[in-house]
């Protein structure tokens, strides 16, 4: 039993993830290599490897013809008089398996055997690693800081590392050295190096994946997150619902005295989180994307995929919020282009008027209509574009 070859597959298995099969190929391969190299060929060459003691037998497939002037290449003919003393009872026209001895190789066809082999190893790792992580894509990770790459962070994931490029980190966060963080792996791609890691901490989903991860109610199904607008590094707004009567999605988010969310704000470097209740009724579900400000009226259109919204007076500049963020936000959080009105603007305002859908609507029916927006701030109104 070859005690050492096997030990070393054992370890290469364990370490590198490695199957001792692929392993057991490449051996096979690198000897049908060295046969190459030191023959010229080995087209009738066959290896054969235990798998259960990693003995090994290399031998060649050769033609036995009758006198040795009749030879005409030792590669692939043999004798009979040689033949004979392999085995006696081997016929003119029989092939003949004769084993080759690898000590015998010469240094070349050795070193060879011996690239044919660690290239097999290095191809399988990166593919071993590659699939790790192609299988966490779109999923959060923990990563160790390593350096910066001009603008951009090289993070360490374990086995293999990412870059965070410049347009997916948040503004005004740094990064120092050794420092654990956690990152949404946007994509991976299978490259001669290995595999290349690209990762995020700007994306919307890195914040829902860390409530998944925080909150057991929305881990297990019973909560789930609907919708979510982020504008990292200032604000994120999540619409929860709950599958459950008896379970509050918002409370289950935001936990014992905060502890969840704060658990999630804290590794954003003190992003806000807004968590709201998701409602089927689009009008509803608007009134609560545009908390903290109060609302007088709704008045939403599911087919324009509009809403106009009446605050109180002093309520405009909260519910409109700075540069439009909470506007902003709300739009696209519902999938509304959202047009926000003081109730004295809404007076002289068409479609911001209870009587201006009198005739097609009862009073109980205004805030029933609605559903999904975007953004754009341009005189009270929020419209898809994302742009201020």
């Amino acid at each position: 039993m070859n005690k050492e070859l096997m030990e070393a597959l054992d370890i290469l298995e364990r370490e590198k993830e490695i199957s001792k099969e692929t392993l057991f190929e490449a051996i096979e391969n690198s000897l049908l290599t060295a046969c190459k190299n030191h023959f010229g060929k080995a087209d009738n060459v066959k290896v054969e490897i235990d798998r259960e003691t990693c003995d090994f037998l290399v031998y060649a497939e050769k033609e036995v013809v009758a006198t040795k002037e009749e030879v005409e290449d030792d590669c692939l003919q043999i004798a009979l008089e040689d033949a004979r003393e392999l085995s006696e009872k081997v016929q003119v026209g029989d092939i003949l398996n004769t084993e080759i001895k690898s000590k015998e190789f010469g240094r070349i066809a050795t070193q060879n055997a011996k690239n044919v082999i660690l290239q097999k190893i290095r191809e399988e790792e990166r593919s071993v690693i590659y699939n790790q992580y192609y299988e966490k894509e779109k999923d959060v990770v923990t990563g160790v800081v390593q350096r910066y790459v001009g603008k951009n962070i090289s993070i360490n994931l374990g086995k293999a590392d990412a870059m965070l490029n410049e347009s997916e980190q948040v503004k005004g966060e740094t990064f120092r050295p050794t420092e654990r963080i956690k990152v949404y792996i946007l994509e991976v791609k299978s490259t001669p190096k290995g595999p290349r890691i690209n990762v995020s901490r700007t994306h919307p989903e890195l914040v829902k994946r860390l409530f998944e991860a925080e909150v057991v109610e929305i881990k297990d199904g019973t909560v789930e997150i609907k919708s979510i607008a982020r504008e990292a590094g200032s604000r994120t707004k999540i619409a929860v619902w709950s599958n459950n009567p008896n379970v509050d999605p918002v409370g289950a988010c935001v936990g014992m005295n905060g502890a969840r969310v704060n658990a999630i704000v804290e590794e954003l470097r003190g992003e806000k989180i807004d968590i709201i209740n998701w409602d089927e009724n689009p009008g509803n579900l608007i009134q609560n994307a545009l908390s903290p400000a109060k609302i007088v009226a709704v008045f939403a259109d599911p087919d324009e995929k509009t809403a106009k919204v009446v605050v109180p007076d002093y309520q405009l500049s909260l519910a409109i919020g700075k540069e439009g963020q909470n506007a902003r936000l709300a739009a696209r959080l519902t999938g509304y282009k959202i047009d926000i009105k003081s109730e004295t603007q809404a007076k002289d305002a068409p479609g911001f008027r209870y009587e201006d859908y009198m005739g097609d609507y009862e009073d109980n029916e205004f805030e029933e209509e609605g559903e999904y927006g975007e953004d754009l701030y341009e005189e009270g109104e929020y419209e898809e574009s994302g742009e201020e």
